[in-house]
């Protein structure tokens, strides 16, 4: 039994280093990496050669070790939230288990006339360490300076941040665990400090962690072949490779408690050669008394002829894989992963038992010199730097605009923006999004849970719906609900002016865009004058003070007033058929057969009504209501894009609204908004389902798609022979063609979700899940069957949360009945 505090191999911690008994000096960095299933296959190849580049410029007699530490962690819920859906989504979201990463890098640098440490001489075994060799400033700052370059170098890569550890976090606090303490008694972070016992004689504990050790450290036992990255098959499809990291089957992917530990040792490169030339002619006179020789003396040959003819930088290296359980009979479990994780990446699995120990002392950060050599095997920077882990875990963004995705791994919930963040990083310059998705993959629900966070985040939203969609939300959020119907037909009032609101320019271009589109047929032309008299009409009228400014009124005027002035300026026959106008007009006067379109009494100022559906299913191919409304709900919503407060978010969705697209009037402000509508902090979407829709449409082309920076896609499978022509039309690289198509392929059994691929301007893009709890399903919900249940239960309860609520309760009892 030995104390701690004897054997301890870290000498001090002062200025932001490690000083070990040795004389060995080191500094950490906390290390951000790529997130997991992000990376294509030329950026694993740059990434690598980053790698490479930054470990050539360390000085000689370093050592670079890097530390991957993977933990089985819990999401901890907030119910700080106050919205119904938002507790539900914690409640649902809590204690869901996932795999927290950490990656710390540790560069050493070795006194000149350090000694190798082999395993039956470590630090461990001794019962005197030797005294501190002290060094001057000069070589700390050569040391620091090599670290720089090395930091510089990784961070121009432009997919890692280093971020260098303070003296707090490497030796802890009375109230938290440095890193010291963190890898001694694997403790994460967030725990209190806290002693544990650690037993070396059997077996490796920590506390009752019982622990598993596992390297790559003989040549034999490593893989024929190695590259930065490899295919991963549960996402790859026959005509798309899905990529991931050479080494992410023992990194992420491995799902128990481990650290994967990576060292690099770079020694002196002419003592190297000059070692490896003994060692050829050693086994050059050996060679005839055994093959084993022969090979082994050409191998070494071929070894010495590629450091020089190829600039190579000789090291020795070794990786392990330390895992760990609190669980006996997990043992055997955890030991089955490591072997099995090992075997994908072509490893012989070999498990350490008697040099465990000294190994495990060795990866504490600071103790690299302390490793034993003879646990390592000469290779080149280049082949050591592709046993690199080179991936995290997804990252939820701090800002305070966003939608609750899931990460694709394990389903934690991750914050994420797709608006705000990608345009202050630069990344996007507009907030535009264009979603496609076929029938069944999910569409509808992200679309809805999209607009529920928007919604709760003070967005103003108006919706253009064809098929009852969000009908569930709409009501959920108290909103205004227009919809067609014989008994109860749409009905507007564009006339309206709301109180303290004032009849601006773009009111009138609005309602003289209505009367045109009334009149004309839309390809008739409008004459100047025609246009003129229109517009003095309107003037006039809004001059005369009408008691209560509707249609009825303004044709009132048109056939009253309005038809004497053009009478007497002899203007009417020869400039401006005004007889015409008002017979085209009638139907939409009281007693007309459109009467109740433009004369609503109700909903006047939607102007304050935060959300708003305009469901079109009934019109959308009538050629009279379908044009006047769509143009109604754009004046609608170019009034909120004009008067509400700069800093109030307003959203558009225009959901299979093709036939107002379509036509030409409605198409030029179509690119009027895609182009405008980012300067009063809008964001226009649009949902469609057929691919014929995108190929089709030249005003989606233009003025949509080329306008997006944000692009949607749910599963594209059934779309996969006819994708190109979509990938070319939309501008996706080969890269977000294979994470599209790698969607829902290896989907957890456990959990109900689809997934959902979201591409910012073709510079970060990302798959995620898109899973909600049961009370945002019934709210989202487009089945007939179930959206009547919740408006039984509604009518029942007479609150829309309690009839959810009680749903689900029931769906609760229901399976804990069957089980």
């Amino acid at each position: 039994m030995k104390n701690a505090e004897q054997i301890f191999p870290i000498y001090k911690v002062e200025h932001d280093s490690l000083l070990s008994m040795q004389g060995d000096l080191s500094i950490a960095f906390e290390v951000q990496l790529p997130e997991l299933f992000t990376l294509s296959n030329d950026e694993y190849l740059a990434f690598h050669q980053s790698w490479v580049k930054a470990i050539k410029l360390l000085p000689k007699n370093s050592i670079f070790h890097k530390q991957d530490r993977f933990v089985e962690t819990n999401y901890q819920a907030s119910f700080s939230e106050q919205t119904f859906l938002s507790h539900a989504s914690e409640r649902f979201f809590h204690e869901r288990p996932y795999l927290a990463h950490r990656c710390h890098i540790i560069l050493t640098k070795r006194p000149e006339n350090f000694k190798p440490v082999i395993s039956a001489a470590s630090s461990l075994m001794r019962k005197h360490l030797a005294p501190a060799i002290s060094t001057d400033e000069g070589q700390f700052s050569d040391f620091m300076d090599s670290a720089g370059q090395f930091k510089r170098i990784m961070e121009d890569s432009g997919l890692v941040k280093l971020r260098r550890l303070n003296d707090e976090e490497l030796a802890g606090t009375l109230l938290t665990p440095g890193l010291l303490e963190q890898y001694c008694f694997l403790l994460n972070p967030e725990d209190p400090p806290e002693l544990k016992d650690i037993h070396l004689k059997d077996e490796l504990r920590i506390g009752d962690k019982r622990c598993q050790l596992y390297t790559l450290a003989e040549p034999e036992d490593l893989p024929a072949l190695c590259g930065p990255r490899i295919t991963y098959d549960p996402y790859s499809t026959d005509k798309t490779k899905f990529s991931t990291g050479f080494a992410s089957p023992v990194g992420a992917l491995l799902n128990c408690d481990h650290i994967y530990n990576q060292y690099l040792f770079i020694e002196d490169s002419a003592k190297t050669l000059k070692k490896l030339e003994a060692k050829k002619l050693r086994l050059q006179s050996l060679s005839a008394y055994s093959r084993e020789n022969a090979i082994g003396r050409d191998a070494t040959q071929e070894f010495l002829h590629e450091v020089i003819s190829q600039q190579r930088l000789p090291v020795k290296a070794h990786f392990n894989i330390l895992a760990w359980t609190d669980n006996k009979e997990k043992l055997k479990e955890v030991k089955n992963k490591v072997s099995s994780a090992l075997a994908q990446l072509d490893a012989q699995p070999k498990q350490e038992t008697d040099g465990a120990p000294q190994i495990w002392w060795a990866g504490l950060p600071g103790n690299s010199g302390n490793f034993p050599l003879n646990d390592t095997f000469d290779t080149f920077v280049e082949q050591a730097a592709c046993f690199f882990n080179l991936e995290t875990n997804y990252h939820s963004s701090l800002s305070p605009c966003g939608i609750r995705l899931g990460d694709r791994l394990s389903g934690k919930p991750l914050h994420v923006d797709l608006s705000d963040e990608p345009m202050k990083n630069g990344i996007t310059t507009n907030r535009n999004k264009f979603i496609l998705g076929p029938s069944g993959s999910g569409k509808s629900f992200f679309t809805n849970h999209l607009l529920r966070s928007y919604y709760e985040q003070g967005a103003h939203i108006v919706l253009v719906d064809v098929g009852h969609s969000y009908e569930g939300l709409c009501e959920f959020v108290d909103g205004y609900y227009f919809t067609y119907s014989e008994d109860n037909p749409i009905s507007f009032n564009p006339f309206y002016v709301g109180e303290g609101d004032t009849l601006d320019t773009e009111k009138r271009e609005s309602i003289k865009a209505m009367i045109l589109a009334l009149w004309k047929k839309e390809d008739e032309g409008v004459l100047r004058s025609e246009y003129i008299a229109i517009s003095d009409a309107l003037y006039h009228y809004y001059g005369s003070e009408p008691e209560s400014a509707c249609f009825n009124s303004f044709y009132e005027f048109l056939k009253g007033p309005f038809y004497e002035t053009m009478k007497q300026s002899k203007v009417k026959d020869q400039y401006f058929d005004i007889d015409n106008l008002l017979f085209v007009l009638s139907p939409y006067y009281k007693g007309g057969e459109y009467d109740f379109l433009l004369n609503a009494r109700e909903n006047l100022d939607l102007l304050q009504h935060r959300f708003i559906v305009f469901e079109l299913d009934n019109i959308k191919d009538h050629p009279i209501l379908f044009p006047v409304v769509t143009l109604i709900i754009m004046e609608t919503f170019v009034s909120k894009m004009r008067k509400l407060p700069k800093d109030v978010r307003k959203v558009i969705l225009i959901e299979e609204a093709w036939k107002a697209i379509a036509r030409e009037g409605m198409a030029e402000y179509i690119r009027y908004l895609w182009k405008t509508v980012r300067k009063h902090f809008g964001e226009p979407l649009v949902v469609t389902q057929d691919v014929e829709d995108v190929l089709n449409s030249p005003i989606i082309k233009q003025a949509i798609i080329n306008n997006s920076d944000c692009k949607i896609l749910l599963d594209q499978r059934k779309y996969q022979n006819d994708f190109p022509k979509i990938q070319q039309l939309l501008g996706i690289t080969d890269k977000e063609t294979a994470l599209i198509m790698s969607m829902n392929r290896a989907n957890d059994e456990r959990y109900k979700y689809k997934e959902v691929f979201i591409s910012l301007n073709g510079q970060l893009s990302r798959v995620y899940r898109t899973e909600v709890s049961r009370e945002e399903y019934w709210t989202y919900t487009t089945e007939s069957a179930e959206k009547a249940k919740v408006k039984a239960y509604k009518k029942k309860y007479g609150d829309i949360r309690k009839a959810i609520a009680v749903i689900v309760q029931e769906e609760q009892q229901s399976k804990n009945n069957a089980a």
